[in-house]
């Protein structure tokens, strides 16, 4: 790995560190994001990186439970290889969207419960519900049109 290339992936993993990941399930992301051929084997992320490969076995579990990694086979060869699952970003920010749903219901829930209440006990759920259903309206049409796009794009031309 160049330096270049192991700044990146520290970066990578500082990112994911900062939301909550281990920093090494972040650098195997990082890695898996640039690296060539785009499948590794835990033997090649642990030597890349230079970590265990009982920290690497167990960050690529997690990792393909979050549906960001998946793991592969090579024809020819018995070990198991992993590389960023298609759509794994997508897919994130689709879970982000069902997490903000869940907010707002919570909020509708919260008004619901505060039905005669005085309007200014209800402001603060109100603010909470309309901000987290702004986002989930938004999100979801920012999905589509990238979905979307992306279809146009791999369409051929005539």
């Amino acid at each position: 790995m160049t330096d270049a290339l192991h700044q990146y992936v520290e970066e990578f993993a500082l990112m994911y560190e900062s939301a909550g990941l281990p920093r090494i399930a972040g650098r195997i992301l990082g890695w898996l994001m640039v690296c060539d051929p785009p499948e590794q084997s835990a033997a090649q992320l642990a030597q890349e990186l230079g970590a265990s490969k009982a920290s690497v076995s167990t960050m690529t579990r997690m990792l393909t439970q979050f549906s960001l990694i998946e793991r592969v086979s090579r024809r020819g060869s018995r070990q198991d290889f992993y590389r960023i699952k298609p759509g794994a970003w997508t897919d994130l920010m689709k879970t982000r969207m069902a997490s903000l749903s869940a907010f707002r219901v919570l909020a509708d829930k919260g008004l619901k419960l505060m039905e005669t209440a005085p309007p200014e006990r209800k402001v603060r759920l109100e603010e909470m519900r309309d901000l987290y259903a702004f986002f989930e309206q938004e999100l979801g049409e920012l999905i589509r049109r990238l979905e979307a796009q992306r279809g146009k794009e791999a369409q051929p031309t005539a």
